[in-house]
């Protein structure tokens, strides 16, 4: 079975084992997801839930209401995400940005060609690859597969990219086995997978949906 043939089959297990998040088709503004992103980083799940809801209370989660917001307001409300400082910093700084360069509107970037659209959203501060990625598949539909921790340990053990893949080669690659059209299935899914089967200590071979496929599980 080629490499492509194989990548089908385990998407299609995939789908079939998980069920994708509701938050999903609920929608977040552009915005938002960028500040659910830096929120995230280096954060569990739980905590980035727990800081984003305390932020939202506090104020109102747009550009205009941020960039004006005193920097020790937004950090009382990221303590529980860890590096709460730089995040708030961040958090203000782009929103500054934001308002001073684009109007007050992330879909301003998002609404040019992918690669000058992710060239632009890489300037920003706290966005590096995986957050520029985040906001174009998520927000503007733009045919990219988001690569974190999951994604890249999920992928190169079931053989779908490089042992040795750096991000770009990562993403790359699991672009070139999918439809465009399943991108964002591939990213969500392979995170499920990752989180609960193929964990980076003790992965759970045995009990994994697509351990047929896996030329390195465990016997």
């Amino acid at each position: 079975m080629n490499k492509k043939k194989r990548a089908e089959e385990i998407l299609q297990i995939l789908r079939e084992v998980f069920t994708l998040p509701r938050w999903i088709s609920e929608g977040r503004n552009p915005f938002e997801i960028l500040v659910i992103t830096i929120i995230s980083q280096n954060t569990s799940d739980k905590n980035t839930e727990k800081a984003f809801q305390k932020l939202s209370k506090a104020f109102l989660i747009t550009p205009e209401t941020l960039a004006k917001a005193e920097t020790t307001k937004i950090e009382e409300c990221l303590k529980v995400a860890g590096l709460y400082r730089n995040k708030a910093r961040i958090i203000r700084e782009v929103s500054k940005i934001i308002m001073d360069k684009f109007g007050g509107k992330l879909e301003t970037i998002l609404a040019l060609p992918f690669e000058e659209a992710r060239k632009k959203l890489m300037q920003l501060p706290g966005v590096g690859p995986k957050t520029a990625d985040v906001l174009l598949l998520f927000s503007a539909n733009k045919p990219t597969i988001p690569v974190d921790t999951h994604v890249k340990r999920v992928s190169k053990r079931l053989g779908l990219t490089p042992v040795d893949g750096d991000y770009e080669c990562v993403r790359r690659s699991l672009q070139l086995l999918y439809n465009p059209e399943d991108y964002l299935e591939v990213h969500i899914l392979l995170i499920l997978l990752g989180r609960k089967y193929c964990k980076a200590i003790k992965p759970l071979c045995k009990q994994c949906p697509v351990k047929t496929f896996c030329p390195s599980k465990a016997e």
